[in-house]
């Protein structure tokens, strides 16, 4: 495996060869459970790498799958190791979203539908100080910084000049209007919102209120691709206890297809642009 790949995704291939093996004996998650004396939950999130693999875990469903080659064993259980090594992230403590950062900073292209506010990845630090409290309105001090200190660090994927996020962003209208902060931090932000629409990566469209009704209107959601074929593609949904992470190919396509439909419904990048300048002027004209 290649040393650049964060314990996420190894934890993810690891769990997709895992259930490989089990489908190929021909046993339910169920049945595995029932010969390790433990849950079945347990069997479904080492499968769906949501949970650290430990060595022991690999040996024993190793066992259980009757694996012979020691090579196969060995391979998995470096696996393992691997995936318990620790992200740049979990320096700042416990990330609520650590599992979709890990996907994220290792993803080959993001497309995102943003109904409400500017995405993590392309806020001026000033906006996220204003919108992170006022989303998690009992979040501490301490912890509002080290949140602000992540999404600048998220960033970095965007300005990475040798391995840039492919990065696509259909956003509603509504967050281009929505006061956050101050009249000055939007026009911060959407100026900010700009600039980084004209990177040769970066696709910016608005979905104008005259759009009507459209595809997103069921919430936000995020796809995530990978370069690597064995990494296959993630719907993302942000919840408020938890998050919904969808990697069944028929989720993903339903998904992708309502993308497309919110893409061919936004306006233009370049009409994107020009709606932004305007709104980031109207919160400048209530300024003064």
């Amino acid at each position: 495996m290649a040393s650049h790949v964060n314990p996420t995704v190894r934890r993810r291939r690891l769990g997709q060869e895992l259930r490989r093996l089990r489908e190929l004996k021909g046993m339910t998650a169920e049945e595995v459970a029932d010969r390790l004396l433990v849950s079945q939950s347990k069997i479904s999130r080492l499968e769906n790498g949501r949970r650290s693999i430990s060595q022991r875990d690999v040996r024993d469903l190793c066992g259980v799958y009757e694996v012979e080659d020691h090579r196969i064993v060995d391979s998995l259980m470096q696996m393992a190791k691997d995936s318990r090594q620790q992200g740049w992230w979990h320096a700042f403590g416990d990330i609520p979203y650590s599992v979709y950062i890990g996907l994220e900073t290792e993803a080959a292209s993001l497309r995102i539908y943003e109904s409400l506010l500017v995405p993590g990845l392309l806020q001026t630090p000033g906006y996220a100080e204003a919108v992170i409290p006022g989303t998690v309105p009992e979040l501490a001090p301490d912890h509002l910084e080290k949140r602000i200190q992540v999404r600048m660090r998220r960033q970095e994927r965007v300005n990475d000049h040798e391995r840039p996020l492919r990065l696509w962003v259909v956003l509603d209208e509504s967050a281009l209007r929505r006061v956050v902060g101050s009249h000055l931090i939007m026009c911060e932000q959407l100026d900010h919102l700009v600039e980084l629409s004209t990177l040769p990566h970066v696709t910016v469209q608005v979905l104008p209120y005259d759009a009507g009704a459209h595809a997103g209107m069921s919430g936000t959601f995020s796809i995530l691709e990978f370069d690597d074929a064995a990494d296959s593609s993630v719907v993302y949904i942000e919840g408020v206890t938890s998050d919904l992470y969808l990697e069944k190919t028929n989720d993903v396509h339903k998904y992708t297809i309502m993308y497309e439909h919110l893409r061919a419904q936004a306006l233009s990048a370049e009409a994107s642009r020009e709606f932004i300048a305007d709104a980031a002027k109207v919160h400048a004209d209530k300024m003064r």
